[in-house]
């Protein structure tokens, strides 16, 4: 997917909606133990009701790699009927990977070739050696994490690396001098909303991922504020607050009510930009 095809979603749908797949078995409703995948049965219901309103959906890999292989089939599964039934939704695995050289161009084989997501989240604590392998790859995208929503992202992050810099503002603008970075894009949480003026400075035209609206305490209004540029430029994700809505047979459809409440805030704030 290109970047204005993404632009495009966004303009179509007055949404920019990215749900989070972060399936906790202990948490889906008890009816879908009995299926052959409870897993990618969850994801294609939650799928079904909420494509119509969602630009991107960002399963957490962990969620699957903890299941072993079967985990990992819910996951191609999961990939391929997003892809097969709805091409035009921007997908994000969300991996965090990052190491050197060719295990990164391995890394972005399995994510990009193998199981053809749009993107994938990237640390780069490593720096440009670990993260140009995925920048390497036509029409995807490398999400960095920026300025995480944890309560310990501050411990490194924040650090002050010269008199007026902090860390995480000195690695955004080391990633601008790398090859082929206009395929970067980064993570911002929510909950950091009074930093992104200082961000949009640094990056103006690329997209932040922003996890942590809805149950972690983000507040939608006070990110687009300061984090929307010309082009929307925003992917905002919502995961607990979306998936368990309901944990009863209705659990879609509950799912389909919280995201378009969410997408119907979004339509107003595009509608005053």
């Amino acid at each position: 997917m290109t970047k204005q095809e993404l632009i495009e979603q966004i303009k179509l749908k007055k949404s920019f909606l990215c749900v989070g797949l972060d399936v906790d078995i202990n948490k889906i409703p008890k009816h879908l133990l009995d299926t052959e995948d409870p897993i990618f049965e969850f994801n294609k219901q939650i799928i079904d009701a909420t494509h119509h309103v969602t630009i991107a959906y960002k399963p957490n890999t962990a969620f699957y790699e903890c299941y072993g292989l079967e985990g990992w089939k819910s996951l191609e599964k999961t990939i391929a009927y997003i892809n097969d039934k709805h091409p035009e939704i921007f997908t994000i695995a969300d991996a965090k990977r990052g190491d050197i050289g060719n295990t990164s161009t391995m890394y972005a084989k399995a994510f990009f070739e193998n199981l053809n997501f749009d993107s994938v989240t990237v640390a780069p604590y490593m720096g440009s050696d670990s993260v140009e392998p995925f920048l390497a790859f036509k029409d995807k995208f490398t999400i960095m994490l920026a300025l995480t929503s944890n309560k310990g992202g501050l411990d490194f992050q924040a650090q002050q690396v010269s008199e007026d810099e902090k860390l995480y503002q000195n690695v955004l603008k080391q990633s601008l001098t790398w090859d082929n970075n206009e395929q970067l894009m980064y993570v911002v949480g929510a909950t950091k909303a009074e930093y992104f003026k200082g961000i949009r400075d640094i990056v103006p035209n690329h997209f932040l991922l922003v996890p942590g609206v809805g149950a972690q305490g983000g507040n939608l209004q006070d990110v687009c504020k300061y984090g929307l540029n010309k082009d929307v430029g925003l992917l905002i994700n919502s995961s607990r607050g979306i998936i368990y809505a309901s944990n009863d047979e209705k659990f879609a459809q509950a799912a389909r009510e919280k995201a378009t409440e969410l997408q119907q805030e979004m339509e107003v704030i595009l509608s005053n930009m």
